[in-house]
């Protein structure tokens, strides 16, 4: 099977699909790689060793996609791409299904078989190639890393000769795979941290970490059968948001994660709360590139709200590109080793296959994947 993986676009994105020891797994597998020369050199991995894994390199991607039967890649495809992709290629990648209804229309038309990153159930067999989780953990971990770099205080409390300097407090919102990696790299960093969830399931994992969590009475909430938090009522942001602001006021960094999937983030920050923190705190608004979770907060941007930062960083994951991509690329290994059939060397779509099922976005010339459809009919 011929496999090609371009070299991402994305002015944020520093990461790359594959690595050369998942190359080189590929290859044994009885594939025939083909990447875009440069491909992995802002995450630290140079064209020679991709050679030296059995890739080829090429500078054209427009004749690489033409002959290609498998695309992997980061981003979704930009239009002149797909123009070059041959009836019935298989393309793997981030897709926003729910959001890209224009991009899945395009790519079902071309009888593209497309699957979506984001899609891949949440399983105990599919763990291993959920992507989604793997990068928002890294992501997590960098948020914290980037914040204690921009706050003009020490994380931890130290005994100094000019007497004890007291731990800054951290303010997790949201303890999901990202917001629980954040816990735990300010506990580690010596913060002394307080988090807060809507899904009071998550109140054993937050503690086991070291920190203290935040109750407040919302009535009724829960996840979704994949783990997600669900959407609150009006009425409930609002009294989220009355009980947030007393614990962001008190807080030197205050990270929010919280997303709704293929939904806009809702916000949970107001600029009246961010008002209310101390000049020098520091936020990171992990939800910046889905919408935010604080008012005012820009992408790729930092927002100054009377002396406090409020920080959209684009791609957090891959501000650590090296080993986000490691992580990555063992996703999409895991995902084609699962589905290779050694006979035929190549990948297979077996459509009655749970994994399979639940990612396949286009296929066969329509969109195939049943939760899209029953969105797109008026569902949820």
């Amino acid at each position: 099977m011929k496999i090609f993986i371009p070299k991402e676009t994305h002015h944020a994105e520093t990461r790359v699909a594959i690595i050369p020891v998942d190359v080189a797994k590929l290859v044994k597998k009885g594939a025939s790689i083909t990447v875009e020369t440069g491909i992995g050199e802002k995450a630290g991995y140079l064209d020679q060793e991709y050679i030296e894994a059995g890739a080829t390199l090429t500078r054209d991607r427009d004749v690489a996609y033409g002959d290609a039967e498998l695309v992997l890649r980061i981003s979704k495809p930009e239009k002149a791409d797909m123009e070059k992709f041959q009836k019935g290629v298989i393309h793997i990648s981030y897709l926003d299904p729910y959001n890209e209804q224009e991009l899945i229309d395009e790519l079902a038309v071309a009888g593209t078989s497309a699957i979506s990153l984001e899609m891949i159930p949440r399983t105990t067999v599919a763990q291993k190639m959920d992507a989604l989780s793997s990068q928002a953990s890294i992501a997590g971990y960098n948020a914290v890393i980037i914040a204690a770099q921009q706050l003009q205080k020490l994380l931890p409390m130290m005994m100094t000769p000019a007497g004890t300097i007291s731990p800054s407090r951290v303010f997790v919102i949201g303890a999901g795979v990202a917001g629980l990696q954040a816990i735990a790299t300010a506990k580690r960093l010596g913060a002394r941290v307080e988090a807060f969830d809507t899904r009071p399931v998550v109140e054993e994992q937050v503690k086991s970490l070291g920190a203290k969590f935040v109750k407040v009475d919302l009535g009724e909430t829960g996840q979704t059968k994949d783990g997600y938090a669900k959407a609150l009522t009006p009425e409930q942001i609002k009294k989220q948001q009355e009980a947030m602001a007393k614990h962001c006021a008190l807080s030197d960094i205050v990270i929010t994660t919280a997303q709704l999937f293929g939904r806009k983030a809702p916000v949970i920050i107001t600029e009246e709360m961010v008002k209310q923190m101390k000049p020098g705190s520091i936020i990171v608004d992990m939800a910046v590139e889905s919408g935010g979770n604080v008012e005012k907060s820009k992408p790729g941007e930092t927002v100054d709200i009377n002396g406090v930062k409020v920080l959209g960083i684009e791609n957090l994951a891959g501000h650590a590109a090296f080993h986000a991509s490691q992580m990555l690329s063992s996703n999409f290994f895991n995902l084609l080793d699962d589905n290779w059939d050694d006979e035929k060397k190549s990948f297979i779509l077996n459509q009655e296959e749970e994994i399979i099922k639940g990612c396949l976005i286009t296929h066969g010339g329509e969109i195939v994947n049943e939760a899209i459809k029953k969105f797109r009919a008026g569902g949820k």
